[in-house]
């Protein structure tokens, strides 16, 4: 059995590392569906209207697709970081084996990207927003008949699109998220009636700075955030009895800490305002995107799927931003509309992962997915079949120069537990029973009763790494320059 194990490792390690062909074996599913996949930057997960977590925040469109569509009230990225993130969307592939494992050092060149696929079956393709994969360029990507991006992280006012190759520039106060949906709604209007087609929404917002549409601006002023229940702990005179990591408790006052917010003392109310506020030109864009597909008659054959690339922390064990492995950080809004398809209305509490979205829009492309994505279609939740769902998601999270605070990490999460494992850093790991403390308030690795729970978990998360060559931590080839940014040493 360990010799079999071995040789599967290492044809799963050397498939995922040798450039696939792009021919896939059809399925015979006919006819094959539209697909429209939206991606937004920093969303966390239930701050949509529907969920209620926000009392005073509206999201009417979020709120539709929820109600006519599907709700994943427990989808999860399997690294809470921009770059890593979208590489697992577009690969399929855990951040140890495509490598984007921060957001400075470029893409290596064996990756395959899930739309070159489609194009290779007879789709038309089309992206619009935010790359930022591996580096800052903008330049057009393989897998796409038509590209608009823009560099790095890019600007919500006034910004200059990279399209097809051309650099185009926004004055008048354009808003990138007005911009970037004015665009898609035209390529859908001009595609090729004849083909099936799929369509990647990649938004800027609601990544901070967080600057909202003219429009928006000051709508939800005076709305405060209700404070987490472990926004104060790391101040307690009791904060031992949690057992938290010091790491946690030193970062409140780092860039990522909601006592030094962004290096400055900032309101954490007004933050919130206004990352509310961005918010809000997102939910029209979907709502401009429904209207679109209904006006069509494009609706029924068409599946949309809204998600966010990693979650976000509001003062949670004190901290802001993402890049942890708490439920704030790792969970992500995950809404799926497909009228011909399902029934909607549905709650579904399966586990779900940004690895799921390759092979799912493959099945619905009427291909097989290849060998080497490990993820699975979620159509059969949609229909209501959960038989052989996993039982368990998996994280990993890579130490950062410019972010120090924050270790490298790997975690297993089941319905009940969460494991926590640091690596490289001499601090306390963790186990958290999600069930009776959702808050992820007590850590228990230190509990007698919770110890073979402990290695089971443990045991878990260290054969996973070992069956996808993940026992190693990837190094990439860069330098730092003098002010500050990263390059790749050709690049000098």
């Amino acid at each position: 059995m360990l010799l079999l194990n071995c040789l599967l490792c290492g044809l799963y390690f050397a498939v995922a590392q040798t450039k696939p062909s792009l021919n896939l074996q059809k399925t015979g599913d006919k006819p094959p569906m539209n697909v429209i996949f939206i991606l937004t930057d920093d969303h966390r997960n239930d701050f949509m209207g529907f969920t209620g977590k926000i009392p005073w925040l509206r999201t009417p469109n979020m709120d539709r697709l929820a109600k006519e569509g599907a709700w994943f009230k427990n989808a999860f990225v399997t690294t809470a970081l921009c770059s890593p993130s979208r590489a697992s969307i577009l690969t399929g592939q855990y951040s140890h084996v495509h490598t984007i494992v921060d957001n400075s050092a470029p893409a290596p060149e064996n990756l395959v990207y899930f739309p070159q696929y489609l194009q290779q079956s007879g789709y038309q393709t089309a992206f619009f927003g935010k790359w930022h994969m591996g580096d800052e360029d903008d330049a057009p990507r393989p897998g796409f008949d038509h590209w608009e991006s823009f560099k790095g992280q890019g600007i919500y006012y006034n910004p200059v699109l990279n399209i097809n190759g051309k650099q185009v520039a926004h004055a008048d106060s354009a808003y990138i998220t007005d911009v970037l949906t004015q665009d898609a709604v035209q390529w859908l209007d001009k595609r090729n009636r004849s083909k099936p087609f799929f369509m990647y929404l990649s938004h800027k917002a609601v990544h901070a700075e967080f600057y909202p549409a003219k429009r928006h601006r000051g709508m939800y002023k005076g709305n405060n955030l209700p404070l987490p229940a472990t926004y104060w702990q790391t101040l307690s005179d009791e904060y031992k009895k949690y057992n938290w990591p010091e790491w946690v408790k030193q970062q409140r006052h780092s860039w990522h800490g909601v006592d030094y917010m962004y290096h400055g003392h900032h309101d954490i109310n007004d933050m919130v305002q206004r990352y509310c506020e961005t918010l809000m030109a997102v939910d029209e864009s979907i709502g401009a995107v429904l209207e679109y597909l209904q006006k069509e008659g494009l609706d029924k054959n068409t599946m949309v799927v809204y998600m966010g690339d990693n979650g976000f922390s509001w003062g949670e064990h004190g901290l802001i931003d993402k890049r942890h492995f708490y439920e704030e950080s790792v969970k992500v809004p995950f809404l799926v509309y497909c009228p011909g398809l399902f029934k909607g209305g549905n709650t579904i509490t399966r586990m779900v992962q940004n690895i799921d979205i390759a092979p799912t829009v493959l099945q619905c492309a009427g291909l097989q997915q290849p060998a080497y994505m490990p993820g699975k279609s979620f159509v059969q939740l949609l229909k209501g079949d959960n038989s052989n769902w996993r039982d368990k998601i998996f994280y990993e999270y890579y130490w950062e120069y410019d972010f120090p605070m924050t270790p490298t990490m790997f975690g297993v999460r089941t319905d009940k537990f969460k494991y926590i494992h640091y690596n490289g850093i001499w601090d306390t790991n963790e186990l958290y029973d999600l069930e009776k403390d959702p808050d992820e308030k007590f850590n228990l690795i230190e509990k007698p009763e919770y110890q073979q729970t402990v290695k089971q978990l443990a045991d878990t998360l260290y054969g996973w790494l070992e069956n996808t060559n993940g026992m190693q931590i990837p190094l990439k080839r860069t330098l730092r320059h003098a002010h500050g940014d990263y390059r790749h040493p050709n690049q000098y």
